[in-house]
């Protein structure tokens, strides 16, 4: 399938380490995902807490065996992860897993952190970490009907591509093609 990117190039993100103060006034670290034990077993435990009904196209799973399968792709040395931090505890992580000439953007956000900015912050972030790493382009698809998701996007940068189906494609351009 060949997707419609921009010609513009989105505006510059901030790139991981960084932290913030979130709307319900907790301090929010955003770092790159090393890779450690206690990295992997707190995302475990994000998503074994994370409610069902805030899962999208079938993901994160809802078992723990199925949640680390999938971690272990996601987190794939081919793979760029963010990850949230309240103190010691996940607040979100998001993805950029490699889809061809592009790269898939994936964001969750555990219930108990939702509506707090964390989204917003974790995704340019993640597109910040994106650009340094020499990623061009990142698509992602949302439920037309999640408007607080398609909201999000678009106030990131991010452009609807197809919105042929229930889901609409969005896309951005974090660099110039390679010459």
């Amino acid at each position: 399938m060949t997707r419609t990117y921009s010609d513009v190039v989105a505006d510059p993100y901030e790139a991981p380490p960084l932290s913030f103060t979130d709307k319900d006034d907790r301090t929010i670290e955003v770092r790159a995902y090393e890779g450690t034990d206690e990295e992997l077993e707190s995302l475990v435990d994000m998503y074994e807490s994370f409610d069902p009904s805030d899962r999208a196209q079938g993901i994160p799973p809802g078992r723990e065996d199925r949640i680390r399968d999938w971690l272990d792709n996601i987190l794939d040395d081919d793979c760029l992860n963010v990850v949230a931090w309240d103190g010691d505890d996940v607040a979100g992580h998001a993805t950029l897993v490699p889809d061809g000439d592009a790269y898939e953007l994936a964001i969750f956000v555990h219930q108990t952190y939702q509506r707090a900015g964390i989204g917003t912050r974790l995704i340019k972030a993640l597109l910040g970490h994106g650009r340094v790493s020499g990623v061009e382009k990142v698509w992602l698809t949302v439920e037309r009907w999640n408007r607080a998701a398609v909201n999000l996007y678009q106030n990131v940068g991010f452009e609807t591509s197809d919105a042929e189906s229930f889901e609409l494609e969005m896309t951005i351009r974090l660099s110039e093609p390679d010459e």
